[in-house]
């Protein structure tokens, strides 16, 4: 049975589900920074996920960027998966601007979190219910 790594707990925030990915919101309104995390129990890589996982991933992931670069009107998404720290596979999908405050660079380190007040997560949910409009349910 799929369990979100600790980590990802911590850190985030469930926004929904797709068919194969969970989504997180990072608790940190100094970045509009979004988690897929595929519901597979032992993956650490995105190689590792089946061929068909692999491409519902790849469309869940398309589709969330594209998605929140307009709602978000991003100069760039970075999309990324690292896990070094974090063992169950999850790929980052941050909006970026070229005047945020750790442009051109990572966002990691750059700047204590910064969690989101309520009112700040009510209005992200807002926008997220506007975008993210196909296969997707909120929780």
């Amino acid at each position: 049975m799929f369990e979100l790594h600790p980590d990802l707990q911590r850190d985030g925030l469930v926004v929904g589900d797709f068919p194969l990915c969970l989504l997180l919101t990072m608790n940190d309104s100094n970045f509009p920074w979004f988690v897929l995390v595929p519901k597979r129990d032992g993956v650490r890589e995105l190689y590792e996920l089946s061929d068909t996982d692999r491409a519902q991933f790849m469309a869940e992931s398309t589709y969330t960027a594209r998605q929140l670069a307009l709602e978000f009107a991003a100069d760039k998404m970075n999309i990324a998966a690292l896990g070094n720290i974090t063992p169950q596979l999850h790929i980052h999908h941050i909006v970026r601007y070229k005047n945020d405050p750790a442009w051109p660079a990572p966002v990691w380190g750059k700047l204590p979190a910064r969690p989101y007040s309520p009112a700040e997560r009510s209005t992200l949910l807002e926008r997220l219910r506007r975008c993210l409009t196909h296969d997707f349910k909120f929780r």
